[in-house]
């Protein structure tokens, strides 16, 4: 399956998962459908998915990332120690692990295509990060504290290790 298939395929999954969705057309333009895989991901609540929507969901979504450009970390040049500085689209960086300053839930934003640092995670990574995120959640019981971490894998994004989704004071 090549990008465009793949994409269709995707949509049409999670199409099919609500019956709000059932008049729902999939646009004849490549970022029109893109937009909409995206707000379909977004608002998408946490729910198992099967291994064939997650191989080419994972294979697409990768596909994205490298048609962005992929920024490896090994490639810095450190300030001080191991202390590296970096502008840039989180989701295309090729590293040890990102931190993802999330929700007290940590399900990730439900705002459709929204510009936070926290939607594009969720939406690069795929829809299993949110699936984690509850799991650990509903294990944990309560709401996550200010300053508190939980360690996640990275989905489709190209960590190596977890994505680590951390509550800070201003969020």
């Amino acid at each position: 399956m090549n990008q465009n298939e793949q994409r269709i395929f995707l949509i049409k999954k999670l199409l099919s998962e609500s019956s709000e969705y059932s008049a729902a057309k999939i646009p004849a333009d490549p970022s029109e459908q893109k937009r909409l895989l995206r707000s379909l991901m977004n608002v998408r609540m946490p729910a198992p998915v099967s291994n064939e929507f997650l191989s080419v969901q994972d294979e697409y979504l990768r596909g994205e990332i490298a048609q962005k450009g992929v920024t490896d970390a090994e490639e810095f040049i450190p300030l001080r120690g191991n202390i590296c500085l970096w502008q840039g689209d989180i989701t295309t960086l090729k590293c040890g692990a990102i931190v993802n300053a999330a929700n007290s839930a940590l399900l990730g934003c439900f705002c459709p295509c929204h510009g936070c640092i926290d939607n594009a995670v969720h939406t690069f990574a795929g829809v299993q990060l949110r699936l984690a995120c509850a799991d650990i959640m509903r294990k944990q019981g309560h709401e996550e504290k200010t300053g508190g971490a939980k360690i996640t894998s990275g989905g489709s994004l190209r960590v190596t290790v977890p994505v680590w989704n951390w509550r800070n004071k201003t969020t």
